[in-house]
């Protein structure tokens, strides 16, 4: 069966649309049909710039135009409910930028209106999607009790098995887990205007990159903690660095890091009793580096796991990027973008399943993560959490 192009039309014109509309463009079964900003002239400029066909002075005329399914929402993230709830009221889809809102009633809010209107929403979260983290979810299903974690593990490893050996199988069970670490910094990064620099916009680290380090936890563990404790380090009116610890009911315990002023990290470990899964680059591989992870077990042994697409990355020839599509390795983006246009083609005819759901939850419970570690960054204690979060 034949599908048109699901159009996006894009709200806002800031530094990071530029690139998610190069992944738009190439998405096989979407296309770029609009874009809008505050002013005309602003928005026809980068719709000449990015071989968009129209340029549309305000947000609300781009969202009344019949030649727009879905958008994108690249504005700051005070703006992403307003404009949600907007896209909503007129049927189209929504793929919004993180952090999803401010706070976590914002979040419950857009996605109810998502439901009311029928329409379906996608946080722009890009690592959930890339093929290393479907490996990284195989993984998980090992830290049940040892007999269920065996038998897990038994299992076919389908991403990184090798196809001609049906007897391959996960080389290792995490056991329980045991302690969560993540950290996710880069230094200096912004120019003076960007909304990441101004409180009153969503700027600061705690919502721009612990949305990376707190959605780790929540991924790994698949729930909220029962106590987190989080200091912060401010410059002027931002949030410039954050630490922070969580315990969970089972004996958990998490250790989250993130700040402005410190050099490039975007790391994890997963640790659980017999083995902890390590990455060096989750939330985007390094550009030179194939989208790598290890595993070490209790023994000392240790495994390191590369996805197909990513074999090679470091050798690819001169002049080509190894963030380009010719060079072969997976885009995680791209695949973002693809699971929303699948979704808006499927329609109803997901029956009972709905796989956005899911997406939903990872984003609503990292809002409330967010939440209470701003609370405990205000009261300077630690801050237990209200699970009445539906």
């Amino acid at each position: 069966m034949t599908h048109s192009p699901v159009r996006f039309g894009v709200l806002g014109t800031g530094r990071i649309t530029r690139r998610i509309i190069a992944d738009l463009q190439s998405t096989p079964g979407a296309t770029v049909s609009a874009i809008a900003s505050r002013s005309e002239e602003r928005a026809r400029w980068h719709a000449d710039s990015h071989g968009i066909p129209v340029g549309v002075e305000g947000y609300r005329a781009l969202l009344s135009r019949d030649d727009v399914d879905a958008v994108y929402i690249a504005l700051p993230p005070s703006m992403h409910h307003e404009w949600t709830l907007a896209a909503c009221e007129s049927g189209k889809h929504v793929l919004c930028e993180k952090p999803v809102a401010l706070s976590a009633d914002q979040v419950r809010e857009m996605i109810a209106a998502v439901n009311r209107a029928g329409v379906r929403f996608l946080d722009a979260t890009a690592w959930l999607h890339h093929e290393r983290t479907d490996q990284f979810r195989q993984w998980l299903t090992t830290v049940g009790p040892a007999e269920e974690s065996v038998e897990a593990a038994a299992k076919k490893d389908d991403l990184f098995g090798d196809d001609e050996d049906d007897a391959a199988a996960i080389p290792f069970r995490l056991g329980p887990l045991r302690h969560l670490s993540a950290s996710v910094s880069f230094p200096n990064p912004f120019l003076d205007g960007d909304h990441r620099l101004h409180a009153d916009l969503g700027g600061g680290a705690l919502l721009d990159l612990g949305w990376y380090s707190a959605g780790l936890a929540r991924f790994a563990s698949g729930r909220l903690p029962d106590e987190v404790f989080a200091h912060a380090v401010m410059r002027g009116e931002i949030i410039a660095r954050v630490s922070a610890t969580m315990v969970y009911a089972d004996e958990l315990t998490a250790t989250l890091s993130c700040g402005f002023d410190t050099s490039t990290r975007k790391w994890f470990e997963i640790a659980g009793q017999d083995a902890s899964i390590v990455c060096d680059d989750f939330t985007r591989p390094w550009a030179d580096k194939p989208a790598r992870s290890w595993v070490h077990e209790a023994s000392g042994e240790v495994h390191s796991f590369v996805p197909p697409s990513e074999v090679g990355v470091g050798d690819v020839k001169a002049g080509v990027s190894a963030n380009e599509p010719s060079s072969g390795r997976c885009q995680q983006e791209r695949v973002m973008i693809g699971t929303l246009v699948d979704w808006i083609r499927r329609g109803s005819d997901c029956g009972e399943e709905k796989p956005w759901e899911a997406f939903h939850r990872q984003a609503l419970d990292t809002q409330i993560m967010l939440d209470a570690l701003q609370a405990s960054i205000d009261r300077g204690a630690p801050v237990r959490l209200n699970f009445s979060t539906d």
